[in-house]
């Protein structure tokens, strides 16, 4: 298969609870690079999803990457249980750590990609001291803890921002995007930074789910080819 320039991550929020194996494997049969997982805590967001149990009975269906992003409070306490449960990348909110570069060591020394989200109205600079021991930053284009909802167009002024960043600093990051990616606004949030999509709605909410990855993967190609970085 022809290496794509952006990554195309399905979260796993969107899929059929009641059939998880398969959806995992349907995601790998449709193209996607790697598959998402929100974790959320009912208390660091307004929802609660699953655990690392999950994460780990879903391992042994698929070959993709597991990438988990942790929407709780004191995510410390999860990551090495989801290290051995395959997250190859775990990503931790910067408004959620106290001790935000320890979080991020603990990351890093387990052996796996370490990545910082932040909220739509959390500032860039706070990960100005961090940014070099970063994997990846997730930019979130929705406020996180429900699926279904739609970009916030003013974070893409804010995806480009964290693009200049990263290129002045020299810094080796994906910029992950998260919250609300269609086929219709793909190209445009890939063309101002991204090298990451993450989707739910619209690739499991789709009854075609080949079909979504490579109508959002067209559009992302489309975008990159038109990139400023």
């Amino acid at each position: 298969m022809r290496e794509s320039p952006v990554k195309i991550a399905l979260s796993v929020l969107a899929a059929d609870f009641a059939r998880l194996g398969e959806e995992a494997r349907r995601a790998e049969e449709a193209g996607a690079d790697m598959l998402h997982f929100d974790l959320m805590d009912g208390h660091f967001v307004p929802n609660l999803s699953f655990g690392p149990m999950i994460v780990k009975a879903l391992r042994k269906h698929t070959s993709l990457p597991f990438y988990a992003h942790l929407m709780v409070y004191n995510p410390e306490n999860y990551i090495r249980e989801l290290v051995e449960a395959g997250s190859e990348i775990i990503t931790v909110h910067a408004e959620a750590c106290v001790h935000l570069h320890r979080a991020i060591r603990l990351i890093k020394r387990e052996g796996v990609k370490a990545g910082v989200a932040l909220n739509p109205a959390t500032p860039l600079t706070s990960i100005k001291y961090v940014l070099s021991d970063l994997d990846l930053v997730l930019v979130m284009t929705v406020n996180p803890g429900f699926g279904g909802q739609e970009f916030i167009p003013g974070m893409l002024g804010k995806v480009r921002e964290m693009r200049k960043i990263l290129v002045e600093e020299k810094v080796d990051a994906y910029l992950a995007v998260d919250g609300g990616i269609t086929p219709e606004n793909a190209a445009e949030v890939v063309k101002a930074g991204a090298d990451l999509l993450v989707a739910g709605t619209a690739t499991f909410g789709r009854p075609d789910l080949r079909k979504a990855v490579e109508e959002l993967r067209r559009e992302a190609e489309r975008g990159y080819a038109e990139k400023w970085w």
